[in-house]
């Protein structure tokens, strides 16, 4: 009965993980890195033992190690460089972690709002939200305008 149960089930199964796969300007960079990284340390191995048996390879092995060192540094530090880059450039929203920002967002609502009124705008009171929701982009965008707009005649004055 247990082997009918065995043979049921599917040969591979895929599993769901939680990571997804690298984008591949970051994971040619990646194996660069490693491949880079791994001919280090080969060196590195060969430097020593050349320098244990008193090996007249020691001295330059040395050398191309230490340069090797560098150039495997630079590779690692490009792995992380292409993923910030590629995040940047193919949209991917981040969230930020200070909790400074809602309440510098929310002030700059309460400085739209009280605009609003000061301005006598019909249908928006202090108290009344926004009935239609914005893309983030545009929000954004008319919050900037709004600043720009309160803080003008505030610059204006002080001079």
């Amino acid at each position: 009965m247990e082997h009918e149960a065995r043979s049921a089930r599917q040969l591979w199964v895929e599993d769901e993980k939680g990571r997804r796969r690298m984008p591949d300007p970051v994971r040619t960079a990646a194996v660069r890195a490693v491949m880079i990284t791994s001919l280090t340390l080969i060196q590195g191995m060969v430097a020593f033992f050349a320098a244990i048996t008193d090996s007249w390879l020691a001295f330059p092995m040395l050398l191309s190690s230490v340069g090797s060192t560098v150039v495997a540094t630079w590779s690692v530090l490009d792995v992380w460089v292409t993923r910030q880059v590629w995040r940047q450039r193919n949209g991917v929203v981040s969230e930020p972690s200070s909790t400074a920002r809602p309440s510098r967002r929310e002030r700059r609502r309460a400085q739209k709002a009280a605009a609003r009124v000061a301005e006598g705008e019909p249908g928006h009171e202090a108290g009344e939200q926004r009935a239609g929701h914005e893309a983030g982009e545009q929000e954004a965008g008319h919050e900037a305008a709004a600043i720009r707009r309160t803080e003008a005649p505030a610059l204006s004055e002080a001079a």
